[in-house]
């Protein structure tokens, strides 16, 4: 099931996923675009660097769907600013 919507239903799936692991596909870090947390809205805990980077201000409490976002490719919606990617070659 491909869910690359901004809804609130898709956050709600994200947020019920988010017990689960993260893809081995999954791969690089988090480059600061702070996109994700613009899922459906603005996060009220984000803030903007003067670097131009975002960053979360509980970033020690932060929720499980904020840690491992994203966590699969069928629930990467940011993927043209965000520092990860997928990869789905087999070895």
């Amino acid at each position: 099931m491909i869910m690359k919507k901004n809804t609130w239903a898709a956050k709600l799936i994200r947020t019920a996923t988010s017990v689960l692991p993260v893809s081995s596909e999954r791969h690089g870090n988090c480059n600061g675009c702070g996109e994700c947390c613009k899922l459906p809205n603005a996060c009220p805990f984000l803030r903007s660097g003067t670097d131009g980077k975002h960053y979360c201000s509980i970033y020690t409490f932060r929720p499980l769907s904020c840690r491992k976002y994203p966590r699969t490719k069928s629930e990467f919606i940011t993927e043209k600013k965000c520092g990860y990617s997928f990869n789905s070659n087999k070895n």
